[in-house]
């Protein structure tokens, strides 16, 4: 199994006082593990988090600064409450880290969206539009979004967006590959971010975490396979390349914190994963080519940014 990547230690020893990041689904996960290093390093923290009193019981061990906020992805009315709250209350933003998503049964948003594009593109897709000036304002500063290896496709099929049933409104569902055309869509709205952006100092990344520990993905899991699986895979975990959270943040902690990131603006990040259909791509690396053409397709990145302006209301 290919080893695991990690930032320079001197990343991680950079002093980060006085700066300020969001981190959406920060209460668990790759989104804890960023945020905590972060305050270490001095930063202030915004970890917005749909359930505010789990947010609050994972920060309240950090020793630094850093604060829970209200933000459910799958509202675009609280979308715009928590841009309108974070700028009400801040006067810089330095890092947009939109690490929230969901992976789950078939569902709709409360705007009517298919529930796994509408929050892990659409909800942040928002986010960004509406913070866009802040990070401007506050250059040189930089967004990351979390994608997924799921995106490049299995079986020699590409993962692609179904523009014409972009919402499963006529095809029948399948939550895997919902999951896999919103985690392309994070691809391609980092891309666009940074065609768009070009000249302003704001960059934009997306990444592949890595497959992490935890429980994401089981409320589409039976409870009995929930419990055999995780029976079944610990003895193997480091073999599959199953890391732990800490690990898992470690490609957004580099598209953060590293010098030469901005050289590689718009660029695809990912940790191993032998789940790459092809060999050549498990080490993954920073930056990578991704195997799925779609997400190395500029007029899909700029289509599907016309498109979720539409449907989040910013056009038109």
């Amino acid at each position: 199994m290919p080893k695991t990547l990690v930032c320079d230690s001197r990343l991680l020893r950079k002093d980060l006082s006085g700066r300020v990041y969001v981190v959406t689904g920060a209460n668990s996960g790759t989104g804890l593990a960023t945020s905590r290093q972060l305050v270490r390093q001095g930063a202030h923290v915004v970890g917005a988090c749909r359930r505010v009193s789990a947010g609050e019981s994972a920060f309240a061990g950090f020793a630094g600064s850093a604060e829970i906020m209200k933000l459910d992805l799958a509202s675009l009315a609280s979308v715009r409450q928590f841009a309108a709250d974070f700028l009400g209350k801040h006067e810089r933003l330095d890092g947009l880290v939109n690490n929230a998503g969901l992976v789950t049964s078939e569902g709709r948003t409360e705007d009517g969206f298919e529930i796994q594009f509408g929050a892990n593109h659409l909800g942040h897709f928002l986010l960004t539009e509406l913070l866009l000036d802040i990070l401007k304002a506050s250059a040189p500063s930089r967004i990351v979004c979390l994608s997924s290896v799921v995106h490049a496709g299995r079986g020699g099929t590409d993962v692609a967006i179904d523009f014409e049933d972009l919402h499963y409104d006529r095809k029948p569902y399948s939550a895997m590959a919902a999951y896999a055309q919103s985690k392309l869509a994070n691809i391609l709205h980092a891309q666009e971010l940074a065609r768009r952006l070009d000249g302003t100092d704001v960059t934009a990344y997306s990444v592949h975490p890595g497959w992490i520990r935890s429980n994401f993905g089981a409320e589409i899991m039976p409870g009995w396979l929930r419990g055999a699986m995780n029976l079944a895979l610990r003895p193997f975990s480091g073999f599959l390349g199953i890391m732990s959270p800490e690990d898992g943040a470690q490609t957004t902690l580099h598209c953060l914190l590293d010098d030469a990131a901005p050289k590689h603006n718009g660029a695809y990040f990912s940790q191993n994963s032998i789940l790459y259909p092809n060999r050549e791509h498990r080490p993954g690396g920073w930056p990578m080519r991704s195997p799925n053409p779609n997400a190395r397709d500029a007029a899909l990145a700029k289509r599907l940014y016309e498109v979720s302006s539409e449907l989040v209301g910013l056009t038109g």
